[in-house]
């Protein structure tokens, strides 16, 4: 399959600008899934551990949605997220949709920067030079195109990465159902 550089925009219009708002959404979504395994591990860890046990072997928790159907919940209250990925949107003029956009991507960097602190796995600027040294860490860096032999490995950084350095997800009332992430609202 080739590309016709000639169909590459040139130019921000207002769909390529919504597209680019629902690729956010859709990575801050898919962040939320990625951070339930470290959430769970985190909050298990934190309430079963006494500073002097150290654990002897890794092992494998099962998940728990309470803190990714919490931060999904805040991001439905401060951003209006969920209604926006359920609106049907070939109903409405792309002015509609970036408007509406702008106000959701807003919401949720909000959450985001008061809920994770989040940092870049490298520092390098996109498009750099980098060198992987041998047992550099596969979980935070992923190797793509023609891998032959073995580190180093010398290529471009395509995307620096993110990680979560800390979780300030409120705590939650005891009673409190998780899965109601909002309730429903009815005027008198």
């Amino acid at each position: 399959m080739s590309i016709d550089p000639q169909m590459v925009p040139v130019t921000l219009d207002l769909f390529h600008l919504v597209l680019g708002a629902l690729v956010v959404i859709l990575v801050l979504l898919t962040l939320v899934l990625v951070l339930l395994p470290f959430l769970s591990t985190r909050q298990k860890k934190s309430q079963a551990e006494s500073p002097s046990q150290v654990a002897v072997a890794p092992t494998l928790n099962e998940s728990q949605p309470t803190a990714a159907l919490q931060l999904l919940g805040l991001l439905q209250q401060e951003a209006r997220f969920i209604d926006f990925i359920e609106e049907d949107l070939h109903h409405h003029a792309d002015a509609e949709i970036g408007a509406a956009a702008r106000v959701v991507h807003e919401g949720c960097r909000r959450v985001i920067k008061q809920h994770l602190q989040l940092e870049p796995v490298m520092s390098e600027l996109e498009g750099s030079s980098v060198t992987l040294e041998k047992g550099f860490n596969a979980s935070e860096i992923r190797i793509t195109g023609n891998i032959v032999g073995s580190p180093p490995f010398h290529g471009s950084l395509v995307h620096k990465g993110w990680k979560v350095r800390d979780i300030r997800l409120p705590l939650m009332a005891e009673g409190h159902d998780p899965h109601v992430l909002a309730p429903a609202e009815v005027e008198l």
